[in-house]
């Protein structure tokens, strides 16, 4: 054969392919705009295939808020009545052997039926009231399901009403719904869209509630003060622009809280890797660190007698003065591209457990403390791999580490770091600890219920919740289960039976 043939060969080859591959460029357009069909990614990096259309899905909640609005009954701000007044001496003793060491948070003793922050009460996913945990095959009773805008936070709950941050259209929306109908009482709204081609667009801090005040954080950093019963505005700032940093590669994620009448924040930056705004005014109050961030949120414990914040960033572990003067302790904690996404968890008195996926692992921290010199230093008890929370977070109940290794869940000895079982592949998504059982939320939408033994995994039920990817944790409020994706949201009821 002639160079030249070949030549001619190879030249019609490239042309050939280039059509092709414009006429699979063509069809994969055409089914995007009709379909909505797209490549996703999951937590473990895989892309699959996905059929949702955004504008549709926009529409469908514009019609369903004007339609539920035409025919919304009062707001629902009175406790639930319960299927039964008073639990068995069962369940009450094994909702207070799930009691753990409480965070200085404000509220320090919330009003019965609220969960006011990322993760509960304590921020540790652990709901303190029994639930019923005999659920028949269908799984709980459904009480609403809604479509909801995109983004990845979770639920607060207060007086009735249900609190999250949603993206619709080009706006980032927090609206409140009642806790026992899922109609929308009011939203409130500001320009801003965060887009990632991985992790999905739309805000990923869940809101703070505290007194009256619903505080909400965007993607982009926009940082607002709500009243709660009206959404009406009380204060805004943007934490990125008061910190003087870039935005993170996935937005803005670390959940704000409420300490001693101050908002904390954790932007990362060179004016305040941690900032505190006053509840009521939105001032700076202090400012602390110089550091990159991450995407957990400012926790507060007392560990060894001495109350601190304790903060998980890009590249170390810190503990500081509530006030924000000084660092107590640090611990270099860096891994991949500084991703670090799980909360800390306490797990004895003086003691934190730290955990982190991508090729990480886990450890627990013990903080000595001088309580005269207001001084800690930090050792570190056990290190391992046996449990890598990508950007789920682990709960602690009775002297062991439940969590998603890596989308697996195990259980491990808090004491020994000694992994007891592996079981259960949930992928990358969420649990919470109520009655002696974990409440997970896989990462295709599944509603699991296991016992939190270190016997074995023990699956007890399984069902269906929601439709799609999801990464938003559950939340519960008297009685009432709450799960959303970026999609929708539904309500169970695992309030205890007679």
């Amino acid at each position: 054969m002639t160079k030249t043939r070949k030549r001619s060969r190879f030249l019609a080859f490239l042309k050939w392919t280039g059509i092709s591959v414009a006429a699979l460029a063509g069809l994969a357009l055409v089914l995007n705009l009709t379909t909505g069909m797209h490549l996703q990614i999951t937590g473990g990096l895989m892309p699959q295939l996905d059929f949702h259309h955004e504008d549709r899905h926009y529409r469908a909640i514009e019609t369903h808020r004007e339609q539920s609005s035409d025919v919304a009954p009062a707001v629902s701000t009175a406790p639930l009545e319960t299927a039964a007044d008073e639990p068995d001496d069962e369940a009450v003793l094994e909702a207070e052997q799930t009691e753990a060491p409480e965070s200085g948070l404000d509220p320090a003793t919330p009003s019965p039926g609220s969960w006011p922050y990322y993760r509960g009460v304590h921020m540790d996913g652990r709901y303190p009231q029994p639930i019923n945990t005999a659920w028949p095959n269908e799984g709980p009773p459904e009480l609403w399901r809604i479509p909801v805008g995109g983004g990845y936070a979770s639920f607060v709950v207060g007086d009735g009403l249900a609190y999250t941050i949603e993206q619709r259209r080009k706006q980032e929306v927090v609206a409140a719904y009642d806790l026992l109908t899922g109609v929308e009482r009011w939203s409130a709204s500001w320009d801003a869209r965060f887009q990632e081609s991985m992790g999905g667009d739309g805000p990923r801090a869940t809101p703070a509630l505290y007194e009256g005040t619903l505080v909400a954080l965007g993607a982009t950093g926009e940082l607002q003060a709500l009243d709660a019963a009206t959404g009406a505005s009380i204060w805004r700032t943007n934490i990125l622009e008061d910190s003087g940093a870039t935005n993170l590669t996935w937005g803005m994620a670390a959940s704000p809280a409420i300490l001693d009448g101050a908002v904390l924040t954790a932007p990362g930056g060179p004016n305040g890797a941690v900032i505190a705004y006053e509840l009521e005014t939105g001032a700076i109050r202090w400012r602390a660190l110089n550091a990159q961030g991450a995407y957990t949120a400012p926790a507060v414990f007392t560990l060894d007698g001495l109350s601190q914040i304790v903060l998980i960033g890009a590249d170390q572990v810190v503990g500081l003065a509530e006030d924000g003067s000084e660092t107590y302790w640090s611990r270099p904690w860096a891994t991949m591209n500084g991703i670090n996404a799980a909360q800390p968890l306490q797990v004895a008195p003086n003691r934190i457990f730290v955990s982190s996926g991508y090729g990480h692992g886990a450890a627990v921290l013990e903080v000595d403390a001088d309580l005269e010199a207001n001084t800690a230093s930090v050792k570190e008890i056990w290190f391992n791999n046996r449990m890598k929370n990508t950007f789920s977070t682990s709960v602690f109940h009775d002297g062991y580490v439940y969590g998603l290794d890596n989308g697996i869940l195990a259980c491990v000895d808090a004491e020994t770091g000694d992994r007891m079982w592996k079981g259960g592949r949930y992928g990358h998504g969420q649990l919470l600890l109520a009655s002696g059982h974990l409440l997970i939320t896989t990462e295709r939408g599944q509603l699991v219920l296991v016992r939190a033994t270190p016997e074995s995994h023990q699956e007890v039920a399984a069902l269906p919740a929601v439709s799609g990817r999801t990464w938003n944790n559950p939340a519960i409020a008297e009685g009432i289960l709450l799960v959303r994706n970026d999609r929708e949201a539904v309500a169970f009821d695992i309030r205890p039976q007679t």
